[in-house]
């Protein structure tokens, strides 16, 4: 299969591309003569990775803009609120009557039939199976994203494995199939990806690495829904999950040994840093990600997103703070007074991915030597995002082109030891395999898996309540690694759903703790940084971001200190009856009566 050209350019950069696709496919390609050459299979298949997340996308779909428990902004999203309702239409749903059309008005179910239409047509150019193959691999991986997502969303979806044609009522009026169909027809179409798509690794082309990836990504989080929603309304009748979590285990055994992929190590102290600042992604860890490009003048706006006042102003949550161990692989909550220690001081010998994650005391932007402190005029909580955060020459008009991974291999090695570690067949050897390697890359010491066993982190057991049983210490840990190693590249929201933990995300957001009005030198270089203030504010110094008390910000014992508190007067709700999955919009119901909405919507 050969190499296409910076395959995430969008379509509008692509004179070709934009005419073969703006149209639909029966008026694009005549079927009787389409396909009959491989270029025609490479350019419709350019038209597949619209489907991946972009940068900024709403969510789910944005890559490093997640809100909900790991980054924190000045609004709460109705999904935080309990403020969701049944939509008349949805922007992930599409539309009802796009099972036959080439395009919905928000694209969901026209990506679909684009791909079902290639699958419907490509042996029509009579083309040799070896040409093909590689492909139809690739479409049906394709097929297999769009519906684990849909899964992920909304449970129960109609499987549509035809492009239906627009007078087609009755396949139009398809009623929702079963989960488990669902999820079986996913696992078929990746094993055939997995089987015949390219070796050939770009990481901006998808191989059969990536679909490797993916499939450890379905099955692992379909395997622990089915095991901790089994009791619920949500799972109930559901079975298999042991044997999904086995199909994880073995796909990500099988790509750690042949898949040749390795962890960014090149620069010891700062790669995991470097990894995600890089101007090209690396291809020993990254199987897949999305490029940009100056020369071609596509860019994504990260710098803005974390360095400017207008942009939600995001920040690390305390609690995500509070998870990252000690630099000697001590818990952090387990010193006395850690909730009362100021900013320097609980930033000082924790884990390297803290200070690579936000700005922490001696803080240089690349490329520089000047030492930054958290601006507050940019971060609502004080731990200021500097993850993907590129050189300042990237700073005006959003044009930010650092790669964003969708798949990279510490991902993998995460899905491998949480699969064993919940089927309960987790050794130490396995973790040395997984787990080891990503502290290894940062200098922290092994995760022991009898020590943690014996000793479960109570301040994780708090907050991951259906975590039980002989293995609680070491699945409560791989929580933790996880969380840490995949902040700010949208996992969580899944993360929680899927280990039936959606009550965490009530609970009060909070940032650094201050003793309570006063001016503060948050690096300790002997000059301020903030002053938080009531009443009137004192004559301005320059650098320094000026907070008024219950105003600009919030502290959780007011004048007496505390936390900062983030949005302190919107109450978060969470319901464990109805809120694991959305809801089906009214127009798709009232289109098509077959559909039943969710329970309790």
């Amino acid at each position: 299969m050969k190499k296409s050209v910076i395959v995430f350019i969008p379509c509008v950069l692509l004179l070709s591309c934009s005419k073969f696709l703006d149209r639909k496919p029966v008026s694009q390609i005549s079927p009787d003569n389409a396909f009959s050459s491989e270029s025609e299979l490479q350019l419709y298949q350019h038209s597949f990775y619209g489907m991946f997340p972009t940068a900024d996308g709403q969510f789910p779909y944005g890559i490093y803009n997640e809100t909900i428990d790991n980054i924190i902004t000045g609004s709460l999203s109705n999904q935080l609120t309990g403020q969701r309702v049944v939509p008349v239409t949805d922007p992930f749903y599409g539309s009802s009557t796009s099972y036959g059309a080439a395009s919905s008005p928000n694209g969901s179910w026209g990506n679909l039939r684009n791909v079902n239409f290639f699958l419907q047509n490509y042996q029509k150019g009579h083309l040799p199976n070896s040409v093909v193959a590689p492909y139809v691999g690739a479409a049906r991986m394709f097929r297999a994203w769009f519906y684990y997502n849909m899964v992920a969303l909304y449970g129960d979806v109609p499987w549509i494995g035809t492009a239906i044609d627009a007078n087609d009522s009755a396949a139009l009026m398809k009623p929702r199939d079963p989960r488990s169909l669902v999820m079986d027809s996913v696992l078929a179409d990746l094993d055939y990806a997995i089987a015949n798509m390219t070796s050939v690794k770009a990481v901006d082309q998808v191989s059969k690495y990536t679909a490797m990836a993916l499939k450890a990504r379905v099955c692992l989080f379909e395997g622990t829904f089915r095991k901790y929603h089994a009791n619920d309304v949500f799972g109930q009748g559901l079975t298999g999950a042991s044997d999904l979590l086995q199909q994880c285990a073995d796909i990500c055994d099988t790509l750690m040994k042949t898949g040749g992929y390795r962890l960014h190590t090149s620069t010891p102290g700062a790669a995991y840093g470097e990894l995600f600042s890089a101007q090209a992604a690396d291809p020993g860890e990254v199987i897949l990600a999305r490029t940009y490009s100056a020369s071609l003048a596509v860019y994504h706006n990260l710098n803005y997103y974390t360095l400017s006042p207008s942009y939600g102003k995001p920040g690390l949550e305390k609690k995500l703070v509070n998870s990252y161990l000690m630099k000697d692989g001590s818990r952090f909550t387990d010193r006395p007074g850690y909730d009362t220690l100021g900013f320097f001081s609980e930033t000082q010998n924790r884990d390297p991915r803290l200070s690579q994650t936000v700005r922490t005391p001696g803080y240089t932007r690349i490329g520089a030597t000047l030492q930054l402190a958290p601006d507050f005029s940019a971060t609502v909580t004080g731990y200021q995002m500097t993850k993907f955060v590129s050189d300042a020459s990237q700073d005006a008009n959003s044009r930010s082109v650092t790669p964003l991974p969708l798949f990279r291999y510490a991902e993998v090695l995460l899905n491998f030891a949480e699969a064993k570690a919940e089927l309960g067949t987790l050794t130490q050897g396995d973790i040395d395999r997984s787990i080891k390697l990503l502290r290894d890359r940062v200098g922290m010491p092994d995760l022991n898996m009898a020590a943690a066993n014996a000793s479960p982190d109570p301040y994780l057991a708090a907050q991951y309540t259906q975590v039980s049983g002989p293995n609680q210490g070491v699945i409560l840990e791989i929580r933790r690694e996880r969380r840490v190693e995949l902040v700010m590249e949208s996992f969580r929201w899944n993360d929680l759903m899927r280990w039936k933990e959606g009550h965490l995300l009530t609970l009060q957001f909070k940032g650094e703790y201050f003793p309570g009005a006063g001016t503060y030198d948050l690096d300790h270089n002997g000059t301020p940084d903030v002053c938080i203030y009531s009443g009137t504010k004192p004559v301005s110094q320059q650098g320094v971001v000026y907070l008024k008390l219950g105003s600009d910000v919030d502290l959780e014992n007011g004048t007496s200190g505390g936390d900062i508190v983030v949005n302190k007067t919107i109450p978060k709700t969470f319901r464990e009856d109805r809120d694991y999955l959305f809801p089906i919009p009214m127009q798709e119901i009232l289109l098509n009566p077959k559909l039943q909405q969710n329970p309790n919507w």
